[in-house]
């Protein structure tokens, strides 16, 4: 399966306005986590806010464990953050570590710049979403048409692709899942769950890139599973009145895609129709898939681009917005620059 031909994903509002240098630095991707709660001031837990560069979800975690004389697993937090990158992140530690004042704390590639008291561990999926500050450097194109492509993105959102990062340098998380599948010895745990992952993501972005296609990835058809949008919750809308299409306009509904774990699908006629097509371009994927017993979900189409800010400085352009937790800032720029899926973006992952 070639990596590259699996990213080459349709554009939703009429194709990139040119190309740009994505992470010349680690400060041109800075992602923020945006919890959507504060600290409680009281409780058996500290919540730290880290900012780390250069440095990855895990490995932070290790050093706070070791820094705190605690056991790793009592370290919490809510998702991993790639290491080439600059991120403010949330932790948790119990009150009973061996530091009595985390703030200032420092380590290989991060320091501890907030702490308060909280009642829970942190776990992994709790925060709303992400905040990013991106900048493209060197931007080659039509700088109309990019800010034409901009205002679009903050008033309509943008198809919900998985970005590369989900698949692993090169789609090597594809790769091992195919080589499982095919009878091959089965992944240590981590990397099966990788593998898994990434292979539902294949089917995800197939069937997204059907409704763009066909213009219908930000509308809702007959037998669409529809998403609240910012929730989990889903619903079939068996037929769709004039009131769903009102809140779908303005992006309070989406229509979803599934998280592919066997032919019993939640959505009806057509539209699990052209899922089922979609899957079935990815035999190998869609067969390992429905014998791995997995649960079903699915995942929103769209996803809204909030608090959208840029700027243009000579050839540089700076990007501020919010996304909902597991979206990606690929997918946003995937609308601007022709090779925002070809580089090795930091993302986050939730």
């Amino acid at each position: 399966m070639n990596f590259v031909d699996l990213m080459n994903l349709p554009c939703a509002h009429g194709g990139p306005a040119g190309s740009a240098r994505l992470r010349a630095l680690p400060e041109d991707f800075v992602v923020r986590e945006w919890l959507g709660f504060d600290a409680d001031g009281e409780g058996d837990h500290l919540l730290l806010k880290v900012r780390k560069r250069g440095a990855n979800t895990m490995w932070v975690a290790k050093q706070l464990a070791r820094i705190g004389k605690i056991h790793p697993r009592d370290v919490g937090f809510a998702g991993l953050k790639d290491r080439d990158a600059v991120a403010e992140q949330a932790f948790t530690v119990p009150g009973r570590s061996a530091v009595s004042n985390w703030l200032g704390i420092t380590g290989d590639g991060f320091e501890v710049i907030g702490a308060e008291r909280t009642r829970r561990k942190l776990k992994r999926g709790a925060l709303k979403g992400n905040d990013f500050e991106i900048v493209l450097r060197d931007f080659a194109g039509d700088t109309a048409l990019l800010e034409q492509r901009l205002q679009t993105l903050s008033t309509a959102g943008a198809p919900n692709y998985f970005g590369p990062q989900r698949f692993g340098h090169n789609g090597s998380n594809v790769t091992t899942a195919i080589a499982w599948f095919e009878g091959g010895p089965a992944p240590e745990r981590m990397d099966r769950g990788f593998a898994l992952s990434a292979a539902r993501s294949v089917i995800f972005n197939a069937v997204l890139a059907e409704r763009v296609t066909a213009g219908s990835w930000n509308q809702l058809r007959d037998g669409d599973v529809v998403n609240l949008n910012g929730s989990g919750s889903f619903f079939l809308a068996e037929s769709i009145d004039d009131t769903l299409r009102d809140r779908c306009q303005r992006l309070d509904v989406h229509p979803t895609g599934p998280m592919w774990h066997g032919d019993s699908l939640l959505s009806k006629g057509a539209i699990a129709a052209l899922e089922t097509e979609a899957a079935q371009r990815y035999a190998v994927l869609a067969a390992g898939l429905s014998k791995a017993r997995l649960e079903p979900e699915r995942r929103p189409l769209r996803v809204p681009v909030r608090e959208l800010k840029w700027r243009i400085e000579g050839a540089d352009v700076h990007l501020q917005f919010r996304l909902q937790r597991g979206s990606f800032a690929t997918a946003v720029l995937h609308e601007l620059i022709s090779n925002a899926f070809q580089a090795e973006t930091p993302e986050a992952d939730v």
